[in-house]
């Protein structure tokens, strides 16, 4: 095998899969929404709830949903939000923006009004589907006069989809027995249910939409700072699909799969994560999607799964460890299960062995950002070997570690990760002062992650930049930290954040969610020093009843430096 001297990883990739792969072939998303109906309709699509949508049905309550979209004078281009969390109604909802020739917004349903009235006027949505359990968000929005240029909503309740008799009784139990439906009012909104008869009635007008328009406004930064859209074009997100379709085969191929590939969808199809590997995977494989509405109600999330053999669990290491301590998940058959997949966050390793223990599949562990539309790196989907990294860069994608003058380091050195390929953003929307200062002058984006990349072009994770940790000189990661105290029997969830220290700058601290109340401090104390050099022990240690996440389970270190500072400063 000849060996690419700028890629060398890709002399370990796996047999079949290319290093360049011709995204070319499909002209944008929507030729692929097109083949895929078609070649699949009789094939159910998605489950939730005990409803199955087909691929048919998909294709054809889209179809009236983009119809009726466009006879509301909505024109190619136009930015539609979409705020709701894993029901029928979002893939419905997205295939329809999309096959419009319009721009979908995916907005997190648990925003509060101040981060909701900054992504719907930074990105220009002028309509927005949104679920009746957030809508009284939207209505605060509204309230503000020239908040946002929204001309119209559409609400969507839980149990629209569901079949007359159970949707009815869904929403009863959602608004009466839950009460989950805070009171709102939106006057001139549309009901979804209504939006789709009327829609039925019309005929989608076929649009003309280039590889190169903009398909998606992928929302990231918003713990760092003001939030910025990521601009994803057509061709961005089908490159990365089409390098994600290439890297799951060989997982796929270890064993003889029986019937449908089928998905577990967990992560929230809003975030680039679970919008890729669920929704746009499985719609290339043909493979129906178990979707999840609330992921923390495990006793609910494991009967969903318990009706089903699965073949792919995309999750993040907070979804892993919380599978994994509920027994009855144990109970599960796993039989099919070929294909975990790790992001979001570093996966630690005590979780990856106790998932590999339960379910007979390891956990490929990979890397992506909203700026790269998801994957960029990832382990081999054909191997038991967990590695600590975040694996390869996938095919047409090149990555580089880089010091702080962008010049790329020895191998084997610290620096920061950056990437250059067709997955990369075109930049944010309508931010270029801010584009520029994440872009290279020969095109790599810089992710701010720092990383180790070794000779065959295994990539491991160090830290964020900004989370770094300097002890008297020294530099600490607060991964190495986390991964170590994570390994502790009585550990559930822990993070590590860096304070003030009048003698040696900064100091760690250690926030620990306790898996046994026995747990205490000494106990931590003396197994951090039997595992950790001096200066990377925890100089104070907190036991906590939780730990503040994002809506994919990412930890928020800032939240916990916030709170931290808050209490030194009173």
């Amino acid at each position: 095998m000849t060996v690419d001297a700028q890629r060398p990883w890709t002399a370990h990739y796996p047999p079949g899969v290319s290093a360049d792969l011709d995204i070319t072939r499909y002209g944008s998303l929507i030729d692929l929404f097109e083949e895929s109906f078609a070649r699949y309709a009789d094939k159910p699509a998605y489950v939730c709830m005990g409803k199955t949508l087909t691929y048919g049905e998909w294709d054809r309550l889209s179809s009236a949903l983009a119809a009726w979209l466009q006879s509301k004078g909505l024109k190619q281009g136009d930015r539609v939000a979409i705020m709701m969390p894993n029901l029928l109604q979002y893939p419905v909802a997205v295939a329809a923006v999309l096959r419009a020739g319009m721009i979908a917004v995916n907005i997190n349903p648990l925003y509060t009004p101040r981060e909701l009235v900054h992504q719907l006027k930074d990105s220009g949505a002028t309509a927005i589907i949104v679920l009746e359990n957030f809508a009284t968000t939207l209505e605060q929005v509204l309230a503000t006069p020239g908040s946002t240029v929204i001309r119209h909503i559409v609400v969507a309740a839980v149990g629209d989809m569901l079949g007359l008799a159970q949707g009815m009784l869904t929403n009863y139990v959602v608004r009466r027995v839950k009460k989950a439906v805070p009171v709102w009012s939106l006057p001139g909104a549309t009901r979804f249910p209504i939006a789709l008869a009327l829609g039925k009635k019309m005929r989608m007008s076929p649009v003309t939409v280039n590889a190169d328009d903009v398909a998606v406004l992928q929302y990231t930064g918003g713990t760092t700072g003001v939030a910025k859209g990521a601009t994803l074009l057509h061709r961005t997100i089908i490159a990365t699909l089409l390098a994600s379709e290439a890297w799951t085969m060989p997982g796929l191929q270890r064993r003889q799969i029986e019937g449908q590939i089928t998905l577990v969808c967990a992560l929230p199809l809003y975030h680039v994560f679970a919008f890729i590997t669920c929704a746009l995977l499985g719609m290339r494989l043909g493979g129906l999607n178990i979707l999840i509405p609330n992921p923390r109600d495990m006793e609910a999330f494991i009967g969903a799964l318990a009706k089903h053999r699965f073949h792919v669990f995309p999750g993040v290491n907070t979804l892993f460890a919380g599978m994994a301590a509920q027994p009855a998940f144990a109970q599960l058959d796993f039989s099919q299960l070929v294909i975990s997949t790790g992001g979001g966050t570093a996966v630690q390793e005590a979780v990856a062995n106790k998932w590999l223990a339960i379910t007979g599949c390891p956990i490929a562990e990979g890397y992506g950002l909203s700026e790269t539309c998801s994957g960029v790196t990832s382990n081999r989907t054909d191997t038991d070997a967990f590695t600590g990294t975040i694996g390869l860069p996938l095919p047409n994608v090149e990555l580089k570690i880089l010091d702080d003058d962008e010049q790329e380091v020895p191998t084997g050195e610290r620096g920061e990760i950056a990437i250059r390929g067709p997955q990369v953003m075109r930049g944010y929307w309508q931010k270029d002062e801010e584009t520029a200062m994440v872009m290279t002058k020969n095109g790599f984006f810089k992710t701010g992650d720092i990383g180790i990349m070794d000779a065959r072009g295994y990539t491991k994770i160090v830290d964020r930049k900004k989370d770094m940790i300097l002890v008297s000189g020294f530099n600490v990661y607060p991964n190495e930290v986390e991964g170590v105290v994570a390994s502790m029997a009585g550990v559930r969830e822990c993070a590590v954040i860096g304070v003030p220290d009048k003698n040696s700058g900064e100091a760690v601290m250690l926030f620990i969610v306790k898996g046994d109340d026995a747990l205490d401090e000494t106990q931590v104390s003396i197994y951090c020093a039997a595992n950790l050099t001096g200066y990377k022990k925890p100089r104070h240690i907190r036991f906590v009843d939780d730990l503040p996440k994002t809506n994919v389970g990412k930890i928020l270190r800032r939240e916990l430096r916030d709170e931290v500072m808050k209490t030194l400063k009173a």
